[in-house]
């Protein structure tokens, strides 16, 4: 019996796949009952779009991934501090001049100062320092609602950077060079840190976030596509899902170009593979450490804005980093159009869960898990991911 077994093992082993999905499609098509195929659709269609905040999500964490080589588990709580960093400046008209003006300077001094305290001493970058902080603060500092969004942006570009930044000057960089467990440890740690910073600014009281209304404030009509004759009723689509979900697309293809085609990608995908080799050969590994922060902190500030306009800013909100992770590993830990793919597969199977298993936590609570334990079981890499293969 081993020896059939041992000789046999590969399609045994994918017979007993085909045996599990099969009965997945059996239990589906009884949970199904007479339910009308325009509930399915409607139900893929709203997946697709959470997915993409999802994608948008999983792709921060694979940046890290590539940049350090570990999770950053504190991602969630940086949406979490970026969406309410935009909500203070996009709900207030009047912000103080002073802060402003402080936040500006220091995110400019971070900025010109990646490489150390000794890039001041150059007059040019002194000079760009002083523009950028003129621009910043001017741009902080617009009156009224109808410059709100330019407002709300301005201030959530300057804290991710900021607290991308400090979390990378302060915590992770005295840490290059030792174990990547220290700096696991270390992202829980800042995640925590976050975690009381938040509440004590903004309190735990779940805040809407008015982002996706008519000029007037009133809230967009939903979308009705009429498929009564084709798939027996309507299929309603929540337009801030939809705008969400576009603008989590235009990110995610920004930062795959910026990955593919810059020399700064190159360089953080070197440093991710042996930081101390890639210092040895030139590279600024401290820079390169510091722009995959600023940009994880843009992305992690995107996600929190776009899920926080079409739901709200609460504290469940870093949760759904613990949904990517196995969008992250479906994908693949180098890839970020893999993480793009997971993402959307990952939110179509949450919602599908969902809709077979109405007033349960199956899809958020049991799905995303089931696939990360199969991902792991079969392949390890993921759908896109590189096998490494270590020779002793």
């Amino acid at each position: 019996m081993a020896a059939f077994w041992k000789s046999n093992q590969r399609v045994l082993t994918w017979a007993g796949y085909l045996i599990v999905a099969l009965a997945l499609l059996w239990l589906v098509q009884n949970q199904m009952g007479d339910r009308p195929p325009a509930r399915l659709v409607q139900t893929f269609i709203t997946g697709l779009l959470t997915g993409g905040v999802y994608a948008l999500i999983a792709v921060g964490i694979v940046i890290i991934n590539k940049a350090s080589g570990v999770f950053n588990f504190a991602h969630g709580w940086m949406m979490l501090f970026g969406g309410l960093v935009f909500w203070s400046f996009f709900s207030s008209g009047q912000i103080a001049p002073l802060a402003a003006v402080l936040l500006a300077i220091a995110t400019a001094i971070m900025v010109f100062t990646m490489g150390g305290l000794r890039d001041l001493l150059n007059p040019r970058t002194v000079a760009l320092a002083v523009v950028t902080v003129i621009i910043l603060s001017g741009l902080m500092l617009l009156p009224g609602q109808e410059l709100r969004y330019v407002r709300g942006l301005a201030g959530a570009v300057v804290g991710a950077v900021l607290s991308g930044l400090v979390v990378e000057r302060f915590a992770i960089r005295p840490l290059i060079g030792q174990p990547l467990f220290a700096m696991v440890l270390m992202t829980l740690a800042i995640a925590e840190v976050l975690n009381g910073i938040t509440q004590l600014v903004w309190g735990s009281v779940e805040i809407p976030l008015l982002l996706f209304v008519n000029p007037d404030g009133t809230s967009l009509s939903t979308i009705r596509i009429d498929a009564s004759a084709s798939l027996g009723g309507n299929i309603i689509i929540q337009p801030g899902l939809l705008i969400a979900f576009g603008l989590s697309l235009l990110a995610f293809i920004a930062f795959v170009l910026f990955f593919q085609f810059t020399n700064v990608g190159l360089a953080m995908r070197a440093s991710a593979e042996n930081q101390r080799l890639a210092q040895a050969v030139g590279l600024r590994v401290r820079v390169i450490l510091a722009v995959a922060w600023a940009i994880a902190a843009l992305l992690a500030t995107t996600g929190g804005v776009l899920q926080g306009g079409a739901t709200s800013l609460s504290l469940n909100m870093p949760l759904l980093a613990l949904l990517a992770f196995p969008a992250v590993l479906l994908g693949g830990l180098e890839s970020i159009s893999g993480a793009m793919i997971g993402g959307l597969v990952i939110g179509v199977l949450e919602k599908m869960a969902d809709l077979l298993f109405p007033g349960t936590q199956a899809g958020t609570e049991l799905v995303p898990y089931l696939v990360l334990m199969v991902v792991l079981v079969i392949k390890p890499d993921g759908l896109f991911g590189q096998k490494r293969i270590e020779r002793i």
